[in-house]
């Protein structure tokens, strides 16, 4: 094992215990990490997030559900419209993108490059969220209508399949504000959305792309051993804390990611 792989698998045991302290943000760490340290395709490596995404949050869902912290009627009422935006978009979306995007004179915008850039916007939307002080922690008297809910599932799940993300940085503030969920239950209720998206989205990509399964595994099962670990410690460290130096740190990779794509 060379040096980068030992930085990969390092990666993974923290994208791992990001998932357990925060709920979200996993993805954000795991695609950079497939693309630019461990050369894989942009494609591949949305790809790969949503399995390695997927499998660590359903263990992170079971850790949670033993501190009673998993609303499960919610959770899978607003995954329904949500995994099957993110399968189709796996499925017929991505393949189908255009591999150039735009061309002019002697540069090209590729696939890869719009995917990676809209991948970094939608990272500096997750940081400033998780910088902001939400000091407002009013909930609204009624949930809204469903067919509401059913449509915001649908635009963040096309959003979430097409990036590779699992979403728990878009569900977890979705399900405090549109389904009345404290913020703690909302953190472990969105876990069960992420691995159901997640693992759906990638039944997509099986059909449309060979995967190194022994490589994906153990990526994963390193990745189960930090959310465990990650489950564990957020009962000693302060998330919200946590969540703003973490927002911060995503803002500064989001920047490296568009520094890489227009240079």
């Amino acid at each position: 094992m060379d040096n980068t792989q030992l930085f990969g698998y390092i990666g993974a045991l923290i994208v791992g215990l990001v998932l357990g302290l925060i709920g979200g943000g996993g993805s954000i760490l795991t695609v950079p990490l497939l693309v630019y340290f461990l050369g894989y395709n942009p494609i591949v490596a949305t790809a790969y997030s949503l399995f390695v995404v997927g499998t660590t949050s359903l263990v992170g869902t079971f850790q949670k559900y033993k501190r009673g912290l998993v609303d499960f009627k919610t959770g899978l009422a607003f995954s329904f419209p949500s995994f099957i935006a993110v399968y189709v978009s796996r499925r017929y979306l991505v393949p189908n993108i255009p591999d150039k995007l735009y061309i002019i004179d002697d540069f090209a915008f590729t696939k890869e490059m719009g995917i990676m850039i809209f991948f970094a916007i939608i990272m500096i939307i997750a940081s400033y969220y998780m910088i902001r002080n939400n000091t407002n922690n009013s909930f609204p008297s009624e949930k809204q209508a469903y067919y509401k809910t059913f449509i915001q599932a649908i635009f963040i799940g096309t959003i979430t399949g097409i990036i590779g993300a699992g979403g728990g940085f878009l569900y977890v503030p979705a399900l405090v504000i549109w389904a009345n969920i404290p913020m703690k239950k909302a953190v472990g209720t969105s876990l069960i959305i992420v691995s159901i998206n997640s693992l759906i989205g990638f039944i997509g990509d099986i059909q449309t792309l060979e995967i190194d399964w022994m490589f994906l595994l153990l990526f994963t099962l390193i990745s189960i051993v930090g959310i465990i670990l990650g489950v564990f410690l957020s009962k000693f460290i302060s998330g919200k804390k946590l969540k703003k130096s973490f927002g911060f740190f995503i803002l500064i990779v989001a920047v490296y990611i568009i520094y890489k794509e227009i240079n």
